[in-house]
């Protein structure tokens, strides 16, 4: 099953994201927004690490919804935050516990290096635009906006 495909979209850049669990789909919403900001040498979505893999580097967040859309969108904003703001680099992570209104996540992750993440796209902010979240045959897919 793929991790994500990107959508165009006027002014902005959409992802359908997938999962074959909800939390794979958390997971994977991290590795397309990073496949969209940085360069990478290899296929989308290779270099980021599954659960089992982390770097010396970890951070728990704690993040809150009012459902699960909103869920998502808090939890990639968080993520966004920690590059635009604090300049790290979520390489790997691992979901702990997701509900339908809260996710604790252990993520692993590296100082930003201009050396070594190459920037790709400026993502300014995630979007509740088109945002969906649903069930599928093979997992569950969920859409997002981002913009650029």
């Amino acid at each position: 099953m793929q991790k994500y495909k990107v959508l165009n979209h006027t002014a902005d850049i959409g992802c359908e994201i997938f999962g074959k669990t909800r939390k794979d789909l958390f997971a994977n919403s991290i590795a397309a927004l990073f496949d969209l900001i940085l360069e990478h040498n290899h296929d989308r979505g290779k270099n980021f690490a599954p659960a089992s893999k982390v770097t010396p580097e970890e951070k728990k967040i704690i993040i809150a919804g009012n459902d699960l859309e909103d869920l998502m969108i808090n939890f990639l904003r968080e993520i966004l935050f920690f590059f635009n703001g604090k300049h790290w680099v979520t390489t790997g992570c691992h979901i702990v516990e997701l509900t339908g209104k809260r996710i604790i996540a252990q993520l692993s992750g590296e100082p930003y290096n201009p050396r070594k993440h190459q920037i790709k796209m400026e993502i300014k902010a995630v979007t509740y635009h088109k945002l969906r979240i649903k069930r599928i045959d093979k997992g569950w897919k969920a859409r997002v906006i981002f913009d650029v």
